[in-house]
């Protein structure tokens, strides 16, 4: 019972077709990767996965541990145990790191957090993780690179600690030191009792991250599944 489920998943944006009978299964302890050319249907399946309301579901279903979310808003997915590292985080003003994952974290687990003890929890994570603490005090993303954007996911990500974590191109924009970085946080994250599935263009983040499962996307299908071994033949060949 301990699984992501997408059964058959038909999406339309406005009368376009974009996700054409998605089927996938990830199963606790796994490690999936999705790759696939621009505009294959990668980030669109992620965000549909989180509920995002630009996108219509025309059929299938979506399912955590048996539990059907497919009309869940984002808010009832992540207590589910979903998560989701978006492409481009948004900036929000005034509102700081600290007191956002404060926050989600009380939202998520229905209870109260010493502010003091959160926030030096936090701080340590950061220290231990090579993310500059002074970013605990800033406002969300305000000012961050496109890679600092990248290092706070991962914060995010060890500190909601969920179940299920979709990674939507966590390693865009990276130099190498900041891919270590993420990478070496996502494996600090992931153990038998969670699954990550990671989107991404290149096979050098899943060089540090050996995937279980790698499926290749093309116009909003998956069309071939395999191992390890599929991202390698990609990275030699290219999708064609």
């Amino acid at each position: 019972m301990n699984k992501l489920e997408i059964k058959n998943l038909f999406v339309n944006v406005g009368e376009k077709e974009v996700l054409s009978g998605i089927d996938l299964v990830i199963k606790i302890g796994e490690v999936h990767a999705i790759m696939g050319p621009n505009g294959s249907g990668k980030s669109t399946l992620a965000n549909v996965l989180m509920g995002h309301p630009k996108y219509k579901i025309i059929s299938g279903k979506i399912l955590i541990d048996g539990k059907d979310i497919t009309n869940l808003p984002p808010n009832k997915r992540a207590e589910a145990g979903l998560f989701l590292s978006m492409q481009h985080s948004p900036e929000i003003n005034g509102v700081t790191v600290n007191n956002f994952l404060r926050n989600s974290v009380e939202s998520l687990n229905k209870e109260k957090h010493n502010p003091i003890k959160f926030y030096n929890n936090l701080i340590e994570k950061m220290k231990q993780t090579g993310v500059n603490p002074d970013f605990v005090k800033r406002y969300l993303n305000v000012g961050f690179s496109g890679g600092e954007k990248k290092q706070m996911e991962i914060i995010h990500l060890l500190t909601l600690d969920p179940k299920y974590a979709i990674l939507d191109e966590i390693d865009s924009g990276l130099d190498v030191d900041a891919l270590q970085m993420v990478s070496n946080a996502i494996k600090q994250y992931h153990n038998k009792n969670n699954a990550v599935l990671l989107i991404t263009h290149y096979n050098r983040l899943l060089r540090n991250i050996p995937p279980d499962f790698v499926h290749i996307m093309k116009k909003g299908k998956i069309v071939k599944s395999g191992g390890k071994e599929l991202s390698l033949q990609i990275e030699k060949k290219g999708y064609n």
